[in-house]
Protein backbone atom coordinates (compact mmCIF):
# COMPACT_ATOMS: atom_id res chain seq x y z
CA UNK A 1 0.00 0.00 0.00
CA UNK A 2 2.32 2.85 -1.05
CA UNK A 3 -0.05 5.68 -0.12
CA UNK A 4 1.34 9.33 0.29
CA UNK A 5 -0.63 10.55 3.49
CA UNK A 6 0.74 12.96 6.44
CA UNK A 7 -0.68 14.63 9.66
CA UNK A 8 -2.45 16.76 7.39
CA UNK A 9 -4.11 14.67 4.66
CA UNK A 10 -4.63 11.37 6.42
CA UNK A 11 -6.50 8.21 5.27
CA UNK A 12 -9.84 7.36 7.06
CA UNK A 13 -10.16 4.41 9.16
CA UNK A 14 -12.51 3.13 6.90
CA UNK A 15 -10.31 3.72 3.81
CA UNK A 16 -7.24 2.05 5.29
CA UNK A 17 -9.70 -1.21 6.53
CA UNK A 18 -10.92 -1.81 2.89
CA UNK A 19 -7.13 -1.37 1.75
CA UNK A 20 -6.01 -4.17 3.95
CA UNK A 21 -9.14 -6.05 3.06
CA UNK A 22 -8.08 -6.26 -0.74
CA UNK A 23 -4.84 -7.00 0.16
CA UNK A 24 -5.17 -10.06 2.44
CA UNK A 25 -8.13 -11.12 -0.50
CA UNK A 26 -5.28 -11.55 -3.02
CA UNK A 27 -3.52 -14.19 -0.14
CA UNK A 28 -4.38 -17.84 -1.28
CA UNK A 29 -5.48 -20.69 0.73
CA UNK A 30 -2.92 -22.29 3.78
CA UNK A 31 -2.14 -25.20 5.91
CA UNK A 32 -2.19 -24.02 9.44
CA UNK A 33 -1.23 -26.45 12.20
CA UNK A 34 -2.80 -25.32 16.37
CA UNK A 35 -4.24 -26.45 19.06
CA UNK A 36 -7.99 -25.56 19.52
CA UNK A 37 -8.95 -23.32 22.81
CA UNK A 38 -12.39 -21.99 22.04
CA UNK A 39 -15.02 -24.10 20.25
CA UNK A 40 -18.45 -22.25 19.47
CA UNK A 41 -21.29 -24.01 17.81
CA UNK A 42 -24.50 -22.23 18.57
CA UNK A 43 -27.66 -24.25 17.83
CA UNK A 44 -29.65 -23.66 14.64
CA UNK A 45 -26.60 -21.46 13.24
CA UNK A 46 -25.03 -22.31 9.76
CA UNK A 47 -21.28 -21.29 10.98
CA UNK A 48 -18.89 -22.71 13.41
CA UNK A 49 -16.27 -20.59 15.55
CA UNK A 50 -12.84 -21.78 16.46
CA UNK A 51 -9.46 -20.06 18.22
CA UNK A 52 -6.19 -21.85 17.09
CA UNK A 53 -3.44 -21.21 19.73
CA UNK A 54 0.39 -21.95 18.45
CA UNK A 55 0.93 -24.33 21.55
CA UNK A 56 4.98 -23.12 21.39
CA UNK A 57 4.35 -19.46 21.22
CA UNK A 58 1.31 -17.01 23.15
CA UNK A 59 -0.50 -16.66 19.13
CA UNK A 60 -4.05 -17.06 18.56
CA UNK A 61 -6.33 -16.86 15.48
CA UNK A 62 -9.70 -17.17 14.54
CA UNK A 63 -11.11 -19.40 12.39
CA UNK A 64 -14.50 -20.03 10.85
CA UNK A 65 -16.01 -22.30 9.31
CA UNK A 66 -19.27 -23.88 7.88
CA UNK A 67 -21.30 -26.43 10.04
CA UNK A 68 -21.13 -29.40 7.01
CA UNK A 69 -17.15 -28.63 7.42
CA UNK A 70 -16.90 -29.21 11.20
CA UNK A 71 -19.00 -31.98 10.99
CA UNK A 72 -16.88 -34.44 9.24
CA UNK A 73 -15.19 -34.32 12.52
CA UNK A 74 -17.20 -33.25 15.29
CA UNK A 75 -16.78 -36.71 16.60
CA UNK A 76 -13.71 -36.80 17.29
CA UNK A 77 -11.98 -32.81 18.00
CA UNK A 78 -13.06 -31.09 20.80
CA UNK A 79 -11.61 -28.30 22.93
CA UNK A 80 -7.95 -29.14 23.08
CA UNK A 81 -7.71 -31.57 19.80
CA UNK A 82 -4.16 -30.53 17.58
CA UNK A 83 -5.94 -30.05 13.79
CA UNK A 84 -4.63 -29.03 10.39
CA UNK A 85 -6.73 -26.54 9.42
CA UNK A 86 -6.90 -25.74 4.97
CA UNK A 87 -7.94 -22.19 4.98
CA UNK A 88 -8.21 -19.04 3.50
CA UNK A 89 -7.54 -15.14 5.50
CA UNK A 90 -10.34 -12.98 5.67
CA UNK A 91 -10.66 -9.73 7.01
CA UNK A 92 -13.87 -8.35 8.60
CA UNK A 93 -13.71 -4.11 7.31
CA UNK A 94 -16.64 -3.27 9.71
CA UNK A 95 -14.02 -4.85 12.94
CA UNK A 96 -10.70 -4.70 11.77
CA UNK A 97 -10.55 -8.31 12.66
CA UNK A 98 -8.62 -10.82 10.80
CA UNK A 99 -9.69 -14.78 10.94
CA UNK A 100 -9.73 -17.44 8.65
CA UNK A 101 -12.15 -19.19 6.86
CA UNK A 102 -11.68 -23.30 7.11
CA UNK A 103 -12.48 -25.26 4.10
CA UNK A 104 -11.07 -28.81 5.35
CA UNK A 105 -10.06 -29.70 8.83
CA UNK A 106 -8.16 -32.64 9.65
CA UNK A 107 -7.58 -34.27 13.25
CA UNK A 108 -3.55 -34.74 13.96
CA UNK A 109 -2.09 -37.47 15.57
CA UNK A 110 -4.31 -40.17 17.22
CA UNK A 111 -7.05 -37.45 16.31
CA UNK A 112 -6.60 -38.75 12.89
CA UNK A 113 -6.76 -42.61 13.44
CA UNK A 114 -9.77 -41.81 15.53
CA UNK A 115 -11.18 -40.13 12.37
CA UNK A 116 -11.03 -43.52 9.94
CA UNK A 117 -12.40 -45.68 12.93
CA UNK A 118 -15.69 -43.49 13.00
CA UNK A 119 -15.51 -43.45 9.18
CA UNK A 120 -15.59 -47.20 9.17
CA UNK A 121 -17.35 -47.59 12.40
CA UNK A 122 -20.49 -45.80 10.28
CA UNK A 123 -19.96 -47.07 7.28
CA UNK A 124 -20.41 -50.96 8.65
CA UNK A 125 -23.24 -49.84 11.01
CA UNK A 126 -25.36 -48.64 7.85
CA UNK A 127 -24.75 -52.45 6.79
CA UNK A 128 -26.42 -53.25 9.52
CA UNK A 129 -23.77 -55.53 11.18
CA UNK A 130 -23.44 -54.50 14.37
CA UNK A 131 -27.30 -54.85 14.15
CA UNK A 132 -29.18 -56.23 17.36
CA UNK A 133 -31.12 -59.17 15.86
CA UNK A 134 -27.44 -60.62 14.48
CA UNK A 135 -26.71 -60.96 17.84
CA UNK A 136 -26.94 -65.04 19.23
CA UNK A 137 -27.23 -65.78 22.43
CA UNK A 138 -24.74 -67.71 24.48
CA UNK A 139 -25.03 -71.18 25.74
CA UNK A 140 -26.20 -72.13 29.17
CA UNK A 141 -23.19 -74.32 29.71
CA UNK A 142 -20.40 -74.44 27.03
CA UNK A 143 -18.29 -78.06 26.79
CA UNK A 144 -15.39 -76.71 24.61
CA UNK A 145 -14.23 -72.84 24.32
CA UNK A 146 -12.57 -71.98 21.96
CA UNK A 147 -10.14 -69.25 23.04
CA UNK A 148 -8.18 -66.80 20.88
CA UNK A 149 -4.70 -64.55 22.78
CA UNK A 150 -1.46 -63.48 22.61
CA UNK A 151 0.73 -66.38 23.78
CA UNK A 152 1.55 -66.60 27.73
CA UNK A 153 -0.39 -63.82 28.10
CA UNK A 154 -2.46 -62.22 31.17
CA UNK A 155 -5.47 -62.39 29.05
CA UNK A 156 -5.09 -66.09 28.01
CA UNK A 157 -4.17 -66.69 32.26
CA UNK A 158 -6.94 -64.93 33.33
CA UNK A 159 -9.97 -66.22 30.64
CA UNK A 160 -8.29 -70.17 31.76
CA UNK A 161 -8.01 -69.33 35.08
CA UNK A 162 -11.20 -67.59 36.70
CA UNK A 163 -13.47 -70.31 34.07
CA UNK A 164 -12.07 -73.09 35.41
CA UNK A 165 -12.53 -71.79 39.14
CA UNK A 166 -16.04 -71.39 38.15
CA UNK A 167 -16.52 -74.66 36.11
CA UNK A 168 -13.54 -76.97 36.59
CA UNK A 169 -14.89 -79.28 33.93
CA UNK A 170 -14.89 -76.63 31.03
CA UNK A 171 -12.04 -77.87 28.05
CA UNK A 172 -10.63 -74.98 25.79
CA UNK A 173 -9.30 -74.32 22.52
CA UNK A 174 -6.30 -72.21 22.77
CA UNK A 175 -5.37 -70.50 19.20
CA UNK A 176 -2.06 -67.98 20.65
CA UNK A 177 -1.87 -65.03 17.74
CA UNK A 178 -0.06 -62.02 17.70
CA UNK A 179 -2.59 -59.65 19.22
CA UNK A 180 -0.92 -56.16 17.99
CA UNK A 181 1.73 -55.61 15.00
CA UNK A 182 1.25 -55.96 11.37
CA UNK A 183 0.53 -59.75 11.61
CA UNK A 184 -2.07 -59.52 14.25
CA UNK A 185 -4.89 -59.28 12.22
CA UNK A 186 -4.44 -61.66 9.56
CA UNK A 187 -3.60 -64.42 12.75
CA UNK A 188 -6.60 -63.79 14.34
CA UNK A 189 -9.04 -63.55 11.52
CA UNK A 190 -7.17 -66.99 10.83
CA UNK A 191 -7.66 -68.43 14.35
CA UNK A 192 -11.55 -67.09 14.61
CA UNK A 193 -12.04 -68.85 11.20
CA UNK A 194 -10.20 -72.21 12.42
CA UNK A 195 -12.17 -72.00 15.79
CA UNK A 196 -15.60 -71.31 14.16
CA UNK A 197 -15.12 -74.38 11.73
CA UNK A 198 -14.97 -76.79 14.82
CA UNK A 199 -18.30 -78.45 15.13
CA UNK A 200 -17.54 -79.06 19.40
CA UNK A 201 -16.62 -75.08 20.48
CA UNK A 202 -19.26 -73.74 21.49
CA UNK A 203 -18.44 -70.34 21.64
CA UNK A 204 -15.13 -68.43 20.85
CA UNK A 205 -13.93 -65.68 22.89
CA UNK A 206 -11.37 -63.18 21.83
CA UNK A 207 -9.34 -61.61 24.84
CA UNK A 208 -6.36 -59.08 24.72
CA UNK A 209 -5.16 -56.96 27.77
CA UNK A 210 -5.15 -52.98 27.71
CA UNK A 211 -3.40 -51.18 25.67
CA UNK A 212 -3.17 -47.51 23.57
CA UNK A 213 -5.24 -46.84 20.49
CA UNK A 214 -2.77 -47.65 18.12
CA UNK A 215 -1.97 -51.15 20.23
CA UNK A 216 -5.78 -51.72 20.03
CA UNK A 217 -5.77 -50.63 16.11
CA UNK A 218 -5.60 -54.98 14.81
CA UNK A 219 -9.20 -55.22 16.57
CA UNK A 220 -10.70 -52.29 14.82
CA UNK A 221 -9.79 -54.01 11.28
CA UNK A 222 -13.10 -54.65 8.98
CA UNK A 223 -11.44 -57.75 7.62
CA UNK A 224 -11.36 -59.14 11.37
CA UNK A 225 -14.87 -57.37 12.17
CA UNK A 226 -16.66 -58.83 8.98
CA UNK A 227 -14.83 -62.18 9.56
CA UNK A 228 -16.35 -62.05 12.90
CA UNK A 229 -19.86 -61.26 11.94
CA UNK A 230 -19.77 -64.28 9.25
CA UNK A 231 -19.11 -67.16 12.39
CA UNK A 232 -21.92 -69.01 13.11
CA UNK A 233 -20.77 -69.62 16.71
CA UNK A 234 -21.05 -67.10 19.36
CA UNK A 235 -18.43 -64.55 20.00
CA UNK A 236 -17.40 -62.93 22.94
CA UNK A 237 -14.98 -59.68 22.46
CA UNK A 238 -13.03 -58.81 25.21
CA UNK A 239 -10.30 -56.51 24.66
CA UNK A 240 -8.69 -54.03 26.40
CA UNK A 241 -10.54 -52.70 30.22
CA UNK A 242 -13.40 -50.96 30.26
CA UNK A 243 -12.75 -47.26 28.45
CA UNK A 244 -11.27 -48.95 25.85
CA UNK A 245 -14.03 -49.96 22.70
CA UNK A 246 -12.75 -51.49 19.87
CA UNK A 247 -14.92 -52.60 16.63
CA UNK A 248 -14.72 -55.85 17.72
CA UNK A 249 -16.88 -54.97 20.42
CA UNK A 250 -19.46 -54.26 18.41
CA UNK A 251 -19.54 -56.72 16.09
CA UNK A 252 -19.35 -59.50 18.93
CA UNK A 253 -22.87 -61.37 20.70
CA UNK A 254 -21.39 -60.10 24.24
CA UNK A 255 -19.07 -57.38 25.06
CA UNK A 256 -16.70 -58.22 27.87
CA UNK A 257 -15.10 -55.55 29.74
CA UNK A 258 -12.06 -57.41 30.69
CA UNK A 259 -11.11 -61.04 29.89
CA UNK A 260 -11.75 -61.98 33.76
CA UNK A 261 -15.62 -60.38 32.85
CA UNK A 262 -15.76 -62.96 29.46
CA UNK A 263 -14.82 -65.74 31.53
CA UNK A 264 -18.05 -65.11 34.03
CA UNK A 265 -19.99 -64.55 31.40
CA UNK A 266 -19.10 -67.20 29.22
CA UNK A 267 -19.16 -70.49 32.04
CA UNK A 268 -21.64 -70.36 35.05
CA UNK A 269 -20.27 -70.93 38.59
CA UNK A 270 -20.68 -74.83 40.20
CA UNK A 271 -21.51 -73.05 43.28
CA UNK A 272 -23.66 -70.37 42.15
CA UNK A 273 -25.65 -73.39 40.20
CA UNK A 274 -25.72 -76.14 42.82
CA UNK A 275 -27.52 -72.78 45.41
CA UNK A 276 -30.00 -72.34 42.95
CA UNK A 277 -31.02 -76.13 42.25
CA UNK A 278 -31.02 -76.47 46.20
CA UNK A 279 -33.28 -72.96 46.00
CA UNK A 280 -35.50 -74.28 43.28
CA UNK A 281 -36.14 -77.57 45.06
CA UNK A 282 -37.04 -75.90 48.35
CA UNK A 283 -38.82 -73.43 46.76
CA UNK A 284 -40.84 -76.62 44.16
CA UNK A 285 -41.06 -79.00 47.67
CA UNK A 286 -42.57 -75.98 49.21
CA UNK A 287 -45.21 -75.81 46.61
CA UNK A 288 -46.08 -79.30 46.67
CA UNK A 289 -46.75 -79.34 50.69
CA UNK A 290 -48.63 -76.31 50.05
CA UNK A 291 -50.44 -77.79 47.19
CA UNK A 292 -51.37 -81.57 49.48
CA UNK A 293 -52.56 -79.20 52.64
CA UNK A 294 -54.94 -77.38 50.64
CA UNK A 295 -56.28 -80.16 48.97
CA UNK A 296 -56.85 -82.27 52.21
CA UNK A 297 -58.38 -79.29 53.28
CA UNK A 298 -60.48 -79.02 50.29
CA UNK A 299 -61.32 -83.11 50.74
CA UNK A 300 -62.04 -82.48 54.48
CA UNK A 301 -64.88 -79.66 53.72
CA UNK A 302 -66.30 -81.91 51.02
CA UNK A 303 -66.80 -84.52 53.09
CA UNK A 304 -68.50 -82.66 55.85
CA UNK A 305 -71.14 -81.21 53.65
CA UNK A 306 -74.06 -83.32 54.33
CA UNK A 307 -74.36 -84.32 50.94
CA UNK A 308 -71.46 -86.08 51.32
CA UNK A 309 -72.56 -87.49 55.18
CA UNK A 310 -76.34 -88.62 54.49
CA UNK A 311 -75.94 -89.30 49.94
CA UNK A 312 -78.99 -91.18 49.94
CA UNK A 313 -81.11 -87.87 51.65
CA UNK A 314 -80.32 -86.20 48.01
CA UNK A 315 -82.49 -89.03 46.29
CA UNK A 316 -85.12 -89.62 49.02
CA UNK A 317 -85.35 -85.19 48.23
CA UNK A 318 -85.81 -85.82 44.62
CA UNK A 319 -88.24 -88.96 44.93
CA UNK A 320 -90.54 -86.69 47.13
CA UNK A 321 -90.05 -84.19 44.58
CA UNK A 322 -90.92 -86.64 41.59
CA UNK A 323 -93.80 -87.87 43.68
CA UNK A 324 -95.28 -84.40 44.58
CA UNK A 325 -94.96 -83.17 40.83
CA UNK A 326 -96.20 -86.89 39.61
CA UNK A 327 -99.64 -86.28 41.63
CA UNK A 328 -99.83 -82.58 41.07
CA UNK A 329 -99.74 -83.95 37.30
CA UNK A 330 -102.31 -86.17 37.55
CA UNK A 331 -104.62 -83.89 39.32
CA UNK A 332 -104.14 -81.42 36.42
CA UNK A 333 -104.79 -83.76 33.78
CA UNK A 334 -108.18 -84.85 35.55
CA UNK A 335 -109.47 -81.44 35.47
CA UNK A 336 -108.67 -80.37 32.17
CA UNK A 337 -110.49 -84.08 31.14
CA UNK A 338 -113.66 -83.49 33.16
CA UNK A 339 -113.44 -79.94 31.80
CA UNK A 340 -113.57 -81.43 28.00
CA UNK A 341 -115.98 -83.87 28.41
CA UNK A 342 -117.89 -81.51 30.14
CA UNK A 343 -117.56 -78.86 27.23
CA UNK A 344 -117.98 -81.74 24.76
CA UNK A 345 -121.45 -82.96 26.50
CA UNK A 346 -122.64 -79.75 25.84
CA UNK A 347 -121.36 -78.67 22.92
CA UNK A 348 -122.84 -82.50 21.64
CA UNK A 349 -126.70 -81.35 22.94
CA UNK A 350 -126.38 -78.53 21.12
CA UNK A 351 -125.55 -80.10 18.38
CA UNK A 352 -128.42 -82.95 18.57
CA UNK A 353 -130.66 -80.20 19.08
CA UNK A 354 -129.95 -78.38 15.91
CA UNK A 355 -129.41 -81.41 13.37
CA UNK A 356 -132.34 -82.14 10.87
CA UNK A 357 -133.08 -85.48 12.46
CA UNK A 358 -134.81 -84.03 15.37
CA UNK A 359 -136.89 -81.98 13.86
CA UNK A 360 -137.86 -85.08 12.00
CA UNK A 361 -138.41 -86.84 15.17
CA UNK A 362 -140.93 -84.44 16.09
CA UNK A 363 -143.35 -85.72 13.52
CA UNK A 364 -141.69 -83.43 10.49
CA UNK A 365 -141.33 -84.58 7.06
CA UNK A 366 -139.06 -83.67 4.20
CA UNK A 367 -140.79 -84.06 1.01
CA UNK A 368 -137.62 -84.26 -2.48
CA UNK A 369 -138.42 -84.32 -5.63
CA UNK A 370 -137.03 -86.76 -8.17
CA UNK A 371 -133.88 -84.62 -8.61
CA UNK A 372 -133.40 -84.32 -5.10
CA UNK A 373 -134.60 -80.82 -4.86
CA UNK A 374 -136.35 -80.13 -1.69
CA UNK A 375 -140.11 -78.91 -1.80
CA UNK A 376 -140.06 -75.60 0.22
CA UNK A 377 -143.10 -74.67 -1.21
CA UNK A 378 -146.57 -75.61 -3.24
CA UNK A 379 -146.13 -74.73 -6.30
CA UNK A 380 -142.09 -76.43 -6.21
CA UNK A 381 -144.03 -79.82 -6.17
CA UNK A 382 -144.91 -80.45 -10.01
CA UNK A 383 -146.86 -81.52 -11.96
CA UNK A 384 -150.25 -83.75 -10.48
CA UNK A 385 -149.64 -87.61 -10.60
CA UNK A 386 -145.63 -86.64 -10.03
CA UNK A 387 -143.72 -88.48 -7.94
CA UNK A 388 -142.11 -86.78 -4.50
CA UNK A 389 -140.06 -88.87 -1.95
CA UNK A 390 -141.05 -88.18 1.76
CA UNK A 391 -138.26 -88.66 4.15
CA UNK A 392 -139.49 -88.91 8.22
CA UNK A 393 -138.31 -89.96 11.52
CA UNK A 394 -138.64 -93.55 10.36
CA UNK A 395 -137.24 -94.05 6.91
CA UNK A 396 -138.90 -92.61 3.86
CA UNK A 397 -141.67 -93.30 1.17
CA UNK A 398 -143.26 -91.61 -1.90
CA UNK A 399 -146.05 -89.51 -1.83
CA UNK A 400 -147.92 -88.90 -5.71
CA UNK A 401 -149.15 -85.04 -6.18
CA UNK A 402 -152.70 -84.30 -6.22
CA UNK A 403 -154.78 -82.45 -8.24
Amino acid sequence: MALHTSAEAPLPVGDVSRLIGGWIDRLGAVWVEGQITQLSRRPGAGVVFLTLRDPSQDISVSVTCFRQVFDRIADVVSEGARVVVLAKPEWYAPRGQLSLRATEIRPVGIGELLVRLEALRKSLAAEGIFAADRKKPLPFLPQLIGLVCGRASAAERDVLENARRRWPAVRFEVRNTAVQGVHAVSQVVRAVRELDGLDEVDVIVVARGGGSVEDLLPFSDEELVRAVAECRTPVVSAIGHEPDSPLLDLVADVRASTPTDAAKKVVPDVGEELDRVRQLRERALRSVRGLLDREERGLAHALARPSMERPQRMVDERAAEIDALTGRSRRVLGHLLDRADSELAHTRARVVALSPAATLERGYAVLQRADGHVVRDPEEAGEPGEVLRARVSGGEFAVRVGE
